[in-house]
C-alpha cells in the first residue's frame, strides 16, 4: 500500500484514538484491531479493482467517522475500567482486613490501657468502610459481567453508580486510614519504631496510590 494511502488510515485511527479515554492496554488493543480491520478492507477493495487511494477512502468511509465510533469504543473502555477498579478494591479490602491486625500484633502498647472511645470509633469506621467497599467491588464485578451480556441502559447506570461508590469508598477509606495511623502515632510514640507499623504505613500508602490510579482511569473513561 502506498505510504500516503496508509497515512489516510493512520490519520483516521489517530483521530479516533484521540477521543478515547480508559485503560491503556485495552485502548492499544482496540486500535490494533481497528487498524487490522481497516487494512483488510483496503486490501479487499484493491483486490476488487479499485485504485489504492480510492480503496483507502472507501474503507475509511465504511468504517465510520470517529464521532460515530467513539461511543461504542468508550463504553467498552468504561466497563474495563470498572472491572479494574472493582478488582483492586476487592483485593485491597480483603488483604487489608487481615494485614491491618498484624501491624499491632505483639506491640508493646497492645496490652496497655485502651485507647479513647473516639479512636475506637474511627478504627471501627475504617473496618466498615472497607467492608462496604468490598461489597461494592463484588457488585461492580457482577455488573461488568451483566453488561457484557446486555447493553441495557439500566445496567449501564448501575455500573456507573458502582464506580462512583467504589471511588468514594476508596477516598473515604484513605482519609480515615490516614487519620487512624496519625492518631496511633500521637497515642503511642513506640509506633514510629515498630517495624510492622512502619511496613504497614509504607505498603498502605503504595496500595492507596494503586487504588487511586484505577479510580482515576475509571473517572476518565466515564466523563
Amino acid at each position: 500500500m502506498p505510504v500516503r494511502d496508509d497515512m489516510l488510515v493512520e490519520e483516521h485511527l489517530r483521530q479516533l484514538a484521540g477521543r478515547l479515554r480508559g485503560p491503556r492496554r485495552l485502548r492499544a488493543d482496540l486500535m490494533t484491531e481497528a487498524r487490522h480491520g481497516l487494512l483488510d478492507a483496503v486490501e479487499a477493495y484493491r483486490d476488487s479493482g479499485l485504485p489504492a487511494g480510492e480503496a483507502s477512502r472507501q474503507a475509511v468511509a465504511d468504517f465510520g467517522t470517529p464521532d460515530q465510533l467513539a461511543p461504542a469504543y468508550q463504553a467498552e473502555l468504561a466497563v474495563a475500567a470498572l472491572r479494574g477498579l472493582s478488582l483492586r478494591v476487592v483485593a485491597f479490602a480483603a488483604t487489608g482486613s487481615i494485614a491491618g491486625d498484624l501491624t499491632w500484633h505483639g506491640s508493646s502498647w497492645s496490652t496497655g490501657p485502651p485507647p479513647p472511645s473516639g479512636y475506637l470509633l474511627l478504627s471501627q469506621s475504617v473496618e466498615w468502610i472497607w467492608a462496604g467497599a468490598f461489597l461494592f467491588g463484588l457488585a461492580g464485578l457482577a455488573l461488568v459481567a451483566a453488561t457484557a451480556r446486555s447493553a441495557r441502559p439500566a445496567l449501564t447506570a448501575l455500573a456507573r453508580g458502582a464506580g462512583v461508590a467504589l471511588t468514594g469508598a476508596a477516598l473515604l477509606g484513605a482519609v480515615a486510614g490516614a487519620g487512624l495511623f496519625s492518631w496511633s502515632i500521637l497515642l503511642w510514640d513506640a509506633a514510629l519504631s515498630w517495624p510492622p507499623m512502619i511496613i504497614g504505613m509504607v505498603v498502605g500508602a503504595a496500595a492507596h496510590v494503586w487504588l487511586g490510579s484505577a479510580a482515576r482511569t475509571w473517572l476518565l473513561a466515564t466523563r
